[in-house]
């Protein structure tokens, strides 16, 4: 599952690529993918993306005029770089967002769909979407412990809980749990 180093990698690979260019067209192999209807996702084509951002696990792409295109790939989604106006074949592609230099293409492992888009108008909207757990980069140990500590729960419960802390999911609350030698079922109160 893509968690915070992953979000950022993607978000530090699309910057390169996609800063600056417009988004000519979005195209949906799957309407299931798309969440929102209002604004409609023709809003954001032909605009230019302005803005990259990482909320919790997922990436927000922001483009001219307010707009945001919010990704949240869930457990198997993933971002694939591809030639201009790259098919969508296959079971596994679910859109694709095409630029001058390239496509950028979402695909699902699975049968199970759980990827999704959003878009959305304006940075009241992003942050609603934003668990607002704390951003472990930015903040102090208090602010740690504090998050950590606001409820009774089990250290994995209490790490993978974006209400708590923002973007750790299953994967590196195991390593975090390993490197830091503490049993997952060990109580938050209790450390």
């Amino acid at each position: 599952m893509p968690e915070l180093p992953d979000i950022s990698a993607y978000i530090t690979a699309l910057e390169a690529r996609i800063l600056g260019q417009p988004l000519e067209r979005v195209r949906l192999a799957s309407v299931f993918l798309l969440r929102t209807v209002d604004p409609p996702l023709a809003n954001a084509e032909g605009r230019a993306v302005r803005e990259l951002r990482r909320i919790g696990k997922r990436i927000a792409i922001g483009v001219e005029g307010d707009l945001w295109l919010v990704l949240h790939l869930m457990i198997a989604g993933r971002l694939h770089w591809k030639p201009p106006q790259a098919k969508l074949a296959g079971r596994q592609n679910l859109a694709a967002f095409d630029f001058p230099t390239g496509s950028l293409v979402l695909t699902e492992a699975g049968s199970k769909r759980r990827a999704s888009l959003y878009v959305l108008r304006g940075e009241t909207a992003l942050r609603s979407i934003d668990p607002g757990g704390v951003e472990i980069f930015s903040t102090d140990l208090e602010g740690f412990r504090a998050a950590l500590t606001l409820e009774n729960r089990t250290l994995k419960r209490a790490l993978t809980d974006p209400r708590l802390i923002s973007g750790v999911g299953n994967a590196y609350s195991d390593e975090i749990l390993h490197v830091a030698q503490l049993s997952p079922i060990a109580l938050t109160h209790k450390l």
